[in-house]
């Protein structure tokens, strides 16, 4: 009989951005490897924060790429803040408690949402036949707190004893970051033989075959502009407004950048509402998975903008993304981030300060000026891949670790 893994995670497929791609490719994968593989997963919402058309009723139950998948409808936030949030959490957490987890030897908990495993691990941890319990760390929330809900920075020592009791009751956390297991060890309490580093890895294959100048052409972006492109959530820790600024600045200098953000997010109708009237930035919806790498590639210059001092509570996953594509990143984040510690490995790109719109003007300018540069700069990130993040690897490596926690299953 194959071992049976059943992950609880309010994120999965078709959502195309966040921690989705990962925990659906992780689920896939493991399904490949010989798991019985069962996934508790929310209506699809993310990143516009609507239940995406389609999904109706309170329950959907489906079968995907190997994997049985129970879809738990649970309440949206139509303008995500910290506290309606994780009421959304807690609503997940209590549904997928009470559904049909199977037989299971391993449950994989996913974070973001903490509280929802929080609640749902009661149920792993209180039943009489206890499988084996891992929780896996995208976001640091007690550090979210510090760095990007400022006004709400007080209750961090509260959100720090909270992160704390789910990570410790959990018999493996694996984080994504050593900067994360760090955090984990040192303020949350976790014995550290109990902490494991599992990278990201990059979940799109470079496409060499795609005809960048018609796609180009396609989106009305010229050969002699510097495209620079952000894809993913626009939420506050993007703290896009930044780049809002920036490509005003191009309007006034008539600079030949043309900045595009690409996705959805809390904060894109206030964006789109900052940015009326400035012609060098352009909004483009979601796109499916095949027309998204393309945008990539035929892109010069691929950007991550982060809020000024947010340093831990996150590695953006757009980065192993960006790193197959063979362009370059430019980062505006803190110098000490994790991002800049990421790009400062691959050598694949450029860190200029966070909050700096003509600084990340000027760089975008410096990049766009010459291609045979930044070409050598980009073209580092396939071997990084091909190093750190390869989709195979990383797969061995969670299949080792999984099977390593069958033996804790009290039946």
């Amino acid at each position: 009989m194959p071992p049976r893994l059943t992950i609880i995670g309010i994120n999965y497929a078709p959502e195309s951005s966040g921690n989705a791609p990962y925990t659906t490719a992780l689920a896939e994968g493991m399904s490949e490897l010989g798991w019985d593989v069962r996934v508790l997963t929310g209506f699809p919402h993310y990143p516009q924060w609507q239940v995406y058309d389609g999904y109706e009723g309170r329950t959907l139950e489906e079968d995907h790429g190997g994997v049985h998948i129970l879809r738990l409808r649970h309440y949206v936030p139509a303008e995500p803040k910290l506290l309606n949030r994780l009421l959304m959490e807690v609503h997940f957490g209590v549904r997928a408690a009470v559904a049909n987890w199977g037989r299971p030897d391993v449950v994989l908990f996913v974070n973001p949402g903490l509280f929802s495993s929080g609640v749902a691990a009661l149920r792993a941890k209180l039943g009489r036949r206890r499988p084996g319990t891992a929780i896996w760390i995208q976001d640091l929330y007690s550090r979210g707190l510090e760095e990007v809900h400022t006004s709400a920075a007080a209750l961090a020592p509260v959100m720090r004893q909270v992160e704390g009791l789910v990570l410790r009751a959990m018999d493996r956390v694996i984080v994504i970051h050593d900067r994360f297991r760090r955090h984990a060890v040192n303020e949350l309490g976790v014995a550290s033989e109990r902490a494991l580093i599992h990278r990201n890895w990059s979940h799109i294959t470079p496409q060499h075959a795609i005809d960048t100048a018609a796609v180009r052409t396609s989106r009305g972006w010229s050969e002699d502009e510097v495209v620079v492109l952000h894809a993913g959530n626009m939420g506050v820790k993007q703290y896009l407004e930044n780049v809002v600024d920036a490509a005003r600045l191009a309007d006034e200098r008539n600079s030949r950048v043309r900045f595009v953000l690409l996705g959805a997010g809390s904060q894109l109708p206030r964006l789109k509402e900052l940015a009326a009237g400035v012609e060098s930035l352009e909004f483009v919806d979601p796109l499916p998975d095949e027309e998204y790498t393309a945008a990539l590639a035929a892109a010069d210059v691929l950007l991550v903008n982060e809020k000024p001092e947010l340093r831990e509570m996150c590695v953006p996953s757009k980065l192993t993304s960006y790193f197959a594509t063979g362009r370059p990143v430019l980062a505006a984040v803190d110098d000490e981030s994790s991002s800049a510690g990421e790009i400062e490995s691959s050598g694949a790109g450029r860190v200029v300060p966070s909050g700096d719109p003509a600084g990340l003007l000027q760089a975008a300018e410096e990049l766009g000026s010459d291609r045979a540069v930044a070409s050598e700069i980009g073209g580092r990130g396939p071997g990084y891949v091909a190093e750190h993040l390869a989709a195979d690897a990383a797969m061995r490596r969670w299949d080792e670790v999984l099977r390593s926690l069958t033996q804790h299953v009290r039946r």
